[in-house]
């Protein structure tokens, strides 16, 4: 075999040899990025659940407090309010923006705000606050609280690697060229930094 014939099939074997490599790293990268971002839609998923739980516990909730004598129309209507305005807010986690993130959080803080308020009027009903199905559903919406804040917490977690992986070089040549996009984080309602003033 002639030198320049071995020559050329070397090249062509190594050159074939870096075109395998760079094809199975960008499958491995392209893989990893779906893997994690299917990772992030799947945790959103607990997140709106854990949302959809609070929302379906909030009429029986209502019924029960409604039942009580001279009870506060007001407050109620605006729990009813802001319960129809936080379901009416979805997010498409293929979709998902700090815009539409932000409205979404918005909706549900709301809402939260509207079921404090109602459990401070409830202090004035002390009849109310003895009945097991209050005290059966109070606790069930607090357990509920408890496991948004987890959900959210791990949506952030999920949302940090997936960002960090996609942004890093040279990861982020082919999320540009497959369209990963950045997702948003839940961010701590404003005024969270302060701690609450305690007067005795």
């Amino acid at each position: 075999m002639k030198k320049g014939c071995l020559i050329s099939i070397i090249a062509v074997a190594a050159l074939a040899l870096i075109v395998l490599s760079v094809v199975l790293w960008g499958t491995k990268v392209y893989n990893g990025m779906v893997t994690m971002q299917e990772t992030v839609t799947s945790q959103w998923g607990n997140v709106e659940t854990s949302y959809q739980r609070r929302s379906d516990l909030i009429p029986n909730f209502v019924n029960t407090v409604k039942g009580a004598a001279n009870f506060e129309q007001t407050t109620l209507t605006q729990v009813i309010e802001a319960r129809s305005k936080a379901t009416s807010v979805t997010i498409d986690p293929t979709k998902m923006t700090a815009a539409n993130m932000q409205q979404f959080q918005q909706a549900q803080g709301q809402l939260s705000s509207a079921l404090s308020r109602l459990m401070v009027v409830v202090e004035k009903y002390p009849e109310l606050k003895a009945t097991q199905n209050f005290r059966d559903l109070q606790v069930e919406l607090e357990g509920t609280e408890n496991r948004i804040s987890v959900e959210r917490k791990k949506f952030n977690d999920v949302a940090l690697t997936y960002n960090t992986y996609i942004r890093k070089f040279p990861q982020n040549f082919l999320a540009g060229m497959y369209s990963f996009q950045i997702k948003p984080y839940f961010e701590a309602e404003k005024g969270a930094e302060k701690a609450p003033e305690v007067k005795f």
